[in-house]
């Protein structure tokens, strides 16, 4: 299917707060309740439907380990929009917010729309951090706030639309350079000269999934591409 934008997303925080659960509840609506440790990133992507033009979402989760934290920074840059993710029954989750936005916002682009997503709200006798927290620590730093769960699938899809409109909004108002994807948005193949509300200077391109694969002997992340296309097989 073609879209008209693709945007990327990066999902950022500690170990164990949910990213991976969320981006398959989002992509695939299916609950993991055992997910292996993500290493390095992994991939997922899925089509949404905004002002009725077709927008496809790329959304890279990636490891919350010191690790491969250098891994993950390279990852903020050609970024449009970030999850910034806390586990609301660990307090340590929450107070390492503050170093994950540090960093975001120094490798990223300064117009990045960051979601604070406090994760796992179906765990409510568990909580150690309140709703309030979370909503006074978005106020502060600017950024948009949901509290979701990936097990109920709770906010999930709002939690990932919403940033998603942000980005479409900042498009509109032309806070975006949308012929740079080092910004993190590519305009899609449904640009034609038929199309006006689109800008010009798009590219055609092909749709493609990407299936992670772990490498054990090197520990890092192996992408297997699949072009989806009549004329090729890879």
């Amino acid at each position: 299917m073609s879209y008209a934008y693709l945007f990327k997303y990066i999902i950022i925080g500690d170990t164990g707060v949910g990213k991976s659960c969320l981006l398959l509840q989002f992509t695939d609506k299916r609950f993991q309740p055992v997910h292996d440790l993500t290493i390095g990133v992994e991939f997922g992507a899925r089509m949404i439907t905004i002002d009725g033009k077709q927008i496809k979402l790329q959304i890279w989760d990636t490891a919350g380990q010191e690790a491969f934290r250098s891994i993950t920074r390279s990852y903020y840059r050609g970024a449009a929009g970030a999850l910034l993710v806390y586990d609301i029954t660990r307090r340590d989750t929450f107070n390492h917010l503050t170093t994950w936005l540090e960093d975001a916002r120094q490798h990223s682009n300064s117009n990045m729309v960051i979601m604070l997503i406090g994760n796992k709200s179906d765990l409510e006798t568990r909580r150690e951090v309140k709703k309030e927290e979370g909503e006074a620590f978005a106020r502060e730093h600017g950024l948009i706030f949901m509290e979701t769960s990936a097990k109920t699938a709770a906010n999930v899809e709002e939690a990932f639309i919403n940033t998603a409109k942000e980005i479409y909004e900042k498009i509109q108002e032309g806070v975006f350079d949308i012929n740079n994807e080092a910004n993190g948005i590519k305009i899609g193949p449904q640009h034609s000269p038929t199309n006006p509300s689109l800008p010009s200077g798009s590219q055609g391109s092909m749709q493609g999934g990407v299936r992670p694969r772990r490498s054990a002997a090197c520990n890092m992340l192996t992408i297997t591409l699949q072009l989806i296309d009549d004329n090729v097989k890879v």
